[in-house]
């Protein structure tokens, strides 16, 4: 049996700077197998790589990625809300992250986030930078963008992050998702999981931090585990593989 694959969210984020290169480089120090990050689109239609749609927690800029234009958005850095030090790096636009990814041909976890809801021509721009590019999926809370996506590029894997509303008996009824993204909590239960490998659906866990039991011995629907903690989930990993 081959273990499930770890990413590493938002890179190495309890180590540096979320969504950064030196998030990312250290994930990939750290034994991660892949990399996790959130993609929002600017006012004039560019992907860039940034969690929330606010820019008031990274940068002290209070206003909507999808308001700014990337020239904007590329003057501000990014830093610690609370100890008020924006002087980090600046937002990497997906082409800059993707760059550096053919450097380090690692698999990605892409999770399209809220702004592109409203801007199809930036979720078409995109979903075709991720084409042909092996082992990298696409994941969302929201269905309606990756049914569009899947449209896009019918062979990219999409994953569905799980809410409240997934009805997960049915499953086999959303042609367009291939795979289930779910938070350990909540959703690392035998009926869970039994019904991803009841349906031929695969599951990766979020917000893992290397002391579940589990990790050791994962039930066959888990294909992977999402963690700012790259380097203990994979030592964790190392009691059975």
């Amino acid at each position: 049996m081959s273990r499930p694959l770890v990413f590493a969210h938002r890179g190495a984020s309890a180590y540096a700077i979320e969504n950064s290169l030196e998030a990312f480089d250290r994930a990939l120090d750290m034994q991660a197998d892949g990399i996790e990050l959130d993609i929002q689109t600017t006012k004039d239609d560019v992907p860039v790589v940034i969690h929330d749609i606010n820019l008031r927690r990274l940068t002290g800029k209070n206003g909507l990625v999808s308001s700014f234009t990337l020239e904007e958005i590329k003057k501000l850095r990014v830093g610690k809300l609370f100890v008020r030090k924006f002087k980090g790096p600046k937002i990497l636009t997906f082409d800059e992250f993707l760059a550096w990814h053919k450097n380090h041909l690692v698999p990605l976890n892409v999770e399209l986030k809220e702004s592109f809801l409203e801007n199809e021509k930036a979720l078409k721009i995109a979903v075709e930078k991720c084409r042909d590019i092996e082992g990298l999926h696409i994941s969302s809370f929201h269905p309606v963008l990756l049914e569009k996506a899947k449209k896009i590029a019918p062979e990219i894997e999409s994953a569905i992050i799980a809410t409240k509303f997934l009805n997960w008996d049915e499953l086999d009824k959303i042609p367009f998702i291939d795979t289930v993204h779910a938070n350990k909590t909540r959703y690392y239960k035998e009926r869970y999981l039994e019904a991803c490998l009841r349906q031929k659906k695969k599951c990766r866990f979020y917000n893992i931090n290397g002391s579940e039991k589990y990790i050791a011995t994962p039930h066959k629907a888990v294909i992977g585990w999402i963690t700012d903690y790259p380097q203990i989930v994979r030592d964790a990993q190392q009691h059975q593989y």
